[in-house]
């Protein structure tokens, strides 16, 4: 869950290709499921619950315009974690964009339930949608963008292979973002200033 408290200033991180991609497996009672029509309640349900949104209503505008006019695409790589009953708790999104007139491979959209968190979902979750990245990209570098609130799921992206990138094509305002983005991050790591 985002952590509106900690200044923010976000921050892109990318995975080199051939990196090794670290296996987490899922607590048992929970299995990936891909998308399936009608899952975009889910997703919108998973993202405002994490505060990425103020409304399950804003999160389903996003998904419309970003994501479903791509249905065939969506089926490929929007993922999803379910509980034994089937309740889907966790997502992580396998997209791509262009940047700099270069085809480039992110990952997207990553949420864990709040009352889910802590249990390994979204180690898992982010190690499955980086295989998937991989399988329908090729081993390329791939990408994700973050910010300083998701501190705690930023060592999760270390833990599985990103690592902070000043990349000049992806901060259109320059580097001072990324600049700040490592400040806060660096404070936050010494316990004298929580």
């Amino acid at each position: 869950m985002l952590d509106k408290k900690v200044p923010y200033a976000g921050l892109y991180m990318r995975r080199e290709a051939g990196a090794p991609v670290p296996q987490y497996a899922l607590p048992k009672g929970y299995r990936f499921s891909l998308y399936r029509s009608g899952d975009e309640s889910d997703w919108a349900r998973i993202e405002t619950s994490v505060l990425e949104f103020d409304s399950e209503f804003a999160a389903l505008l996003l998904f419309k315009e970003k994501f479903a006019p791509h249905a065939a695409e969506l089926r490929r790589r929007c993922l999803f974690v379910e509980d034994s009953g089937g309740a889907k708790v966790a997502t992580a999104t396998a997209w791509w964009s262009d940047v700099g007139g270069e085809r480039r491979a992110w990952l997207l959209w990553v949420g864990v339930e709040p009352r889910r968190q802590g249990l390994g979902l979204g180690k898992a979750i982010i190690a499955r949608a980086t295989e998937l990245l991989v399988e329908l990209n090729g081993d390329v570098p791939l990408f994700l963008k973050t910010q300083t609130w998701s501190y705690k799921a930023i060592g999760i992206y270390r833990a599985c292979g990103f690592e902070p990138t000043d990349e000049k094509l992806l901060y259109k305002k320059g580097k001072e973002n990324y600049r700040k983005a490592m400040r806060i991050l660096k404070r936050l790591k010494r316990p004298s200033d929580r």
